[in-house]
């Protein structure tokens, strides 16, 4: 039976590789994007994978996004909560405005995602749960206060979703990705980025691949005994 997978913020970076992974592992994909329309079309025509506007942050829009996409493609067995922000200051300078876009994206938008499809998931007695958190939601980091509270509170969701809904044949699980060379890090001065790769073992910058080998890898027949777990893919930078 093919199976559809749903990847949030899923046009670019990270969630792009994984939805191109799945994809090529012969699932049906839809993606989810939140404004970059030339993006979105870009990736759509290059793989052929539709793209669906939405703001995770609003749960009205993620459960009629997710009813749309479930009407033209089929109920959806894997979700990913690919989609993230940063809205980065130290936390004396924090506005709340600032707290509260990336809780609203990062945090609940895991909650608006999963929970219009997990009763379909608890129903057809399977489903896949994965999470994308960050490194930085295990170690904190500075001027970060709000993503890595969204981070670590994500793992928080997998790791009580896995304990719900192992019963039901439902696996939830976390990847945590260290610095990947997305589009974002490799934007940023060239001395900051020696400066990041410095403190990472491995002596390089991940590759998007390799969170998406992760992804397919969870949610696979597979690793149906892996549920409530976190896969660190950091290059050994730090260790959970």
């Amino acid at each position: 039976m093919k199976r559809t997978a749903l990847v949030t913020g899923g046009s670019r970076g990270i969630g792009a590789a994984i939805s191109k992974e799945l994809w090529q592992k012969g699932y049906t994909v839809a993606v989810t994007y939140a404004g970059n329309d030339e993006a979105a079309a870009a990736f759509t025509k290059e793989t052929g994978i539709k793209a669906y506007k939405w703001n995770v942050g609003n749960y009205e829009e993620s459960a009629a996004g997710i009813a749309k996409v479930e009407a033209e493609i089929g109920p959806i067995d894997i979700v990913v909560a690919n989609a993230g922000i940063t809205r980065d200051a130290p936390f004396h300078k924090m506005t709340p405005q600032q707290w509260q876009e990336v809780i609203d994206t990062n945090l609940t938008g895991v909650f608006n995602t999963v929970h219009p499809i997990w009763p379909g998931m608890r129903e057809r007695k399977f489903g896949r749960v994965i999470v994308i958190s960050s490194v930085n939601g295990q170690k904190g980091q500075f001027a970060q206060v709000n993503y890595a509270a969204t981070k670590a509170g994500d793992l928080g969701i997998v790791k009580s979703l896995a304990q719900e809904g192992a019963r039901a044949g439902i696996t939830a699980n976390a990847v945590c990705p260290g610095y990947i060379a997305t589009e974002m890090v490799m934007a940023v001065p060239e001395k900051v980025r020696e400066s990041i790769i410095s403190q990472i073992p491995a002596g390089r910058l991940g590759e998007p691949e390799e969170i998406a080998r992760c992804v397919a890898f969870l949610a696979s027949d597979d690793a149906q005994f892996i549920n409530g777990s976190t896969i660190s893919a950091n290059g050994a930078q730090f260790f959970a």
